[in-house]
């Protein structure tokens, strides 16, 4: 298990995944990396005495898993649930009958809310996105619901009235370890090294859902292309091959830029982040809606990469345009590819890691807040 900085009578933590393979990527989503990251800040709790990963699902635990398993083990849920003193549901949905059996033994279930629920269910209803179809649990006897802050404008009173209970903000959490172990494996530094003269521009939205969909940063490159082509020397679109080659919609629009024109522009799907910033990136355009957090943000900030996002609740990172404005985001484009001429890397790199500080898990904050959240929740009353 991992191991804590409290007594051996500190709290027993249980962090839920739901696997779907043996050797499951920790890259196809931010829920498991996200379990990670709260697991590598509870390790620094002083009333945690112990934390471990708690599958949901019926996927044998091995050693394929694509992470250290000694320093964040893995346990089956029928293994696990007469260990622990505070299941934390994250990535793996707890039921009815784990949910009587953990109240039994008077341990505390948490919902730890790090989706756009609201959104996700508004699409899938409208859209007929296949979710849960009429097989869905809405467990009602938590006894705390955690958000992540990003998610709380959308989605706090959507938790509240299903859940029944009230929906508490909790700090964002992010760690380098897994960005840092996957640079290890790449045969260069993914560290951003500027140079002078025409810029690649990378856009990595994930474009399933409205939050993170790419329209908006191809426009600000467009804009920037059209006022001065010369100073671009190629846009790449990540996640997007399904949009270029199966949505007419999508092909028509891009049908009348001057990028894809000249040809200049190319779509092409999944890559993890470190690898295309290290082959394929100079500066890394961003759009959200309502996702004003994101751990690719603090990826691309890390590893020293200019970033043009509209994210508020981290205005302080890379460059920051506001809301949907192209033309002051295009204009600030310009300014960053000026200034890669005899930009200092070292210097940004390490402007952007300050900054980047407080989400880190041994920060002073977020350790101090995480403590507090779980004595008060073993110091209330379970439900």
């Amino acid at each position: 298990m991992l191991s804590g900085h409290g007594t051996s009578s500190g709290l027993r933590v249980g962090i839920t995944i739901g696997l779907a393979s043996e050797s499951e990527t920790l890259w196809n989503n931010g829920i498991k990396q996200n379990a990670i990251f709260l697991a590598e800040t509870l390790r620094h709790c002083p009333n945690v005495s112990s934390v471990v990963l708690v599958n949901t699902t019926s996927v044998r635990i091995s050693k394929a898993l694509p992470w250290d398993l000694d320093r964040w083990p893995v346990i089956a849920l029928a293994e696990a649930k007469d260990g622990l003193d505070v299941l934390i549901e994250l990535g793996g949905q707890v039921d009815a009958d784990m949910t009587r059996h953990l109240k039994s033994r008077n341990a505390r279930l948490v919902s730890y809310c790090c989706g756009f629920e609201y959104v996700h269910a508004m699409q899938s209803v409208i859209f007929g996105r296949p979710m849960w179809g009429d097989k869905l649990f809405v467990n009602q006897h938590y006894d705390a619901i955690w958000m992540v802050p990003q998610v709380a404008a959308g989605s706090q009173h959507y938790f509240q009235t299903l859940r029944r209970r009230p929906a508490r903000t909790i700090p964002f959490v992010w760690s380098p370890v897994l960005l840092e172990q996957r640079a290890a494996d790449l045969s260069v530094d993914p560290v951003h090294v500027p140079h002078a003269g025409p810029q690649r521009l990378t856009v990595m939205e994930p474009n399933i859902d409205v939050v993170k969909f790419c329209l908006y940063p191809i426009l600000i490159a467009e804009e920037a292309y059209r006022n001065d082509p010369e100073s671009i020397a190629f846009l790449h679109v990540t996640n997007a091959e399904h949009l270029a080659t199966r949505s007419p919609e999508f092909i028509s629009l891009m049908g009348h830029l001057d990028l894809v024109r000249n040809h200049k522009a190319s779509f092409v799907g999944r890559y993890d982040t470190a690898r295309f910033l290290a082959e394929f990136t100079d500066i890394v355009i961003s759009h959200q809606w309502d996702n004003p957090l994101n751990y690719f943000y603090f990826d691309v900030c890390w590893l020293g990469y200019p970033l043009l996002h509209n994210a508020d609740l981290c205005r302080d990172l890379g460059y920051y345009y506001p809301g949907n404005d192209v033309q002051s985001a295009a204009a600030m484009l310009r300014r960053i590819i000026v200034a890669q001429e005899d930009f200092d890397a070292a210097a940004y790199r390490q402007t952007q890691r300050s900054a980047i500080a407080r989400f880190l898990p041994e920060n002073r904050h977020v350790v101090e807040t995480y403590t507090e959240l779980l004595a008060s929740l073993m110091a209330a009353a379970p439900v």
